[in-house]
């Protein structure tokens, strides 16, 4: 019996829509981490990149649980000698809520170049709105 090993180029690549409305922040990041490294796909090879394309609406009104929205803090260094900074989640999600979901996949992919052809796959949208139809996604609920 031999082991399979797909390619991009033998499987197809499918375009998904996910509504992060009133979803939790972590649950909704692990499935979308799966969903673009392509483990929901009988096909999944570990050394290929087979996921899907995964447009995330409504990142604006995602949910955290506990504290979170005040206590958990992200960090940024510029390289220079005290140049942290600090920003609270609940900034971020008034501000630039599609880093916060960006952040929490990214952190759920590979650390190598694969990883990074992965998170180019997600689209992370604010509103309603997604410049996607051409691509016909389907809607899929997480």
């Amino acid at each position: 019996m031999n082991t399979q090993s797909f390619k991009t180029s033998e499987t197809g690549n499918s375009w998904i829509v996910v509504d992060a409305k009133n979803k939790t922040l972590g649950r909704l990041a692990t499935k979308i981490a799966f969903r673009l490294v392509g483990k929901h796909k009988p096909e999944f090879t570990p050394n290929a990149d087979l996921g899907d394309y995964v447009i995330v609406i409504n990142a604006e009104k995602i949910n955290v649980t506990g504290q979170k929205l005040f206590q958990k803090k992200y960090y940024s260094h510029s390289g220079y000698p005290g140049g942290i900074k600090e920003r609270k989640l609940k900034d971020l999600l008034e501000n630039n809520a599609e880093e916060v979901l960006k952040s929490a996949v990214k952190g759920m992919l590979p650390k190598n170049k694969l990883g990074r052809k992965m998170i180019k796959k997600l689209k992370i949208y604010n509103n309603n709105e997604h410049p996607h139809k051409a691509q016909n996604p389907s809607e899929v609920e997480l």
